[in-house]
């Protein structure tokens, strides 16, 4: 049953009319009361009954001077609200004014930033150059004999300089990304032949670790449309990272797969550590890990699967992670299929 709704008049808008009244001496607080009283007595009754009408009939109000009253409260009350209105707009634009600032201070920090890690980056490269170069003289014998000791100890360095020039190499990439320098060279690629490469050099490194590494590239999947530099260097990143999180005895593997007749999938699943669902976002903000602690049991700038997700969305794709805490993840994206 619908309600019955009461009939809207000019009054209803005014908010304490009856004090009004009072102050412009047409009734006094005595009169106020008895038609307050009188007027909840009619509503008692079941009548929709406003308090101009009460004094109205009771005779301590007449209709010109209850419109005059009316009125002018409507007008009081239209300019509070133009004001009103007025005070929020210039409060909008010094808010606004406010968050335009911010914005472009955020934005001139974050390209301090990228700049620096550009020059720093490439600052520590040189140097780099020189060890790695006096590394190899040394373990080669080209500076003199050394002992089977030492050429270990040589090796062991070499092995940690390459790590370290990885490193370099990605902070270099990030800063050309987030200045948005990035190029591609996007071409017909042999994917299989990509994941064939990326596969053979992550074998030692797992083996190593006790991880099994395995790839499904069937011989019908077509070639893609991708830049082959950038690409290889996703697919090395995201294997590397599900080496690196998957326990001895487990495995990760590498696979291809048609989608339509426009693209293929390609996909690394580990058997590792997982993600929790609550913090999936977190492992693609750049110079984070999850584990956040000094002690933290597995290293990394932080950097990798940030530039992953910027170098697939530069090839127009969008790279897809799925992951359950304790058992592994899927990392996943679709490139375009090109065809003679």
């Amino acid at each position: 049953m619908s309600q019955i709704l009461p009939k809207l008049t000019p009054e209803m808008l005014i908010p304490r009319m009856g004090e009004y009244l009072v102050q412009k001496g047409l009734i006094t607080e005595m009169d106020l009361q008895k038609a307050l009283a009188y007027q909840e007595e009619q509503i008692s009754k079941g009548k929709q009954y406003v308090l101009g009408q009460a004094l109205m009939d009771m005779k301590m109000l007449d209709r010109d001077s209850l419109d005059q009253v009316v009125t002018e409260q409507l007008i009081q009350l239209r300019s509070a609200l133009q004001s009103s209105h007025r005070n929020l707009e210039q409060r909008v634009k010094e808010r606004t004014s406010d968050l335009n600032e911010a914005l472009q201070r955020l934005s001139e920090l974050s390209q301090m930033k990228a700049n620096f890690v550009a020059n720093i980056s490439h600052e520590l490269r040189t140097p780099l150059t020189h060890v790695k170069g006096y590394l190899e003289l040394l373990v080669t014998g080209s500076l003199g004999q050394i002992s089977d000791d030492q050429r270990h100890a040589l090796q062991v360095s070499q092995r940690a300089t390459t790590k370290l020039e990885s490193m370099i190499e990605d902070l270099i990439m990030f800063s050309l990304a987030s200045r948005g320098e990035m190029s591609m060279k996007l071409d017909k690629v042999d994917i299989r032949r990509i994941v064939s490469l990326a596969s053979s050099a992550a074998f030692n490194k797992a083996a190593e670790r006790g991880v099994q590494v395995s790839a499904n590239a069937p011989d019908n999947i077509p070639g893609v449309q991708a830049d082959p530099e950038k690409i290889g260097w996703v697919l090395n990143q995201l294997l590397d990272n599900g080496i690196k999180f998957t326990p001895s005895g487990g495995s990760v593997v590498v696979t291809l797969k048609e989608e339509g007749n426009n693209l293929v999938l390609l996909s690394v699943t580990d058997t590792g550590i997982g993600i929790p669902q609550s913090r999936l976002k977190e492992v693609f903000e750049p110079f984070h890990q999850l584990d956040g602690s000094s002690t933290r049991h597995y290293g990394g700038t932080g950097l990798g699967l940030s530039l992953v997700r910027q170098i697939i969305e530069a090839h127009g794709s969008l790279l897809d992670v799925q992951s359950v805490e304790g058992k592994g993840s899927t990392f996943k994206f679709p490139l375009l299929a090109v065809r003679e």
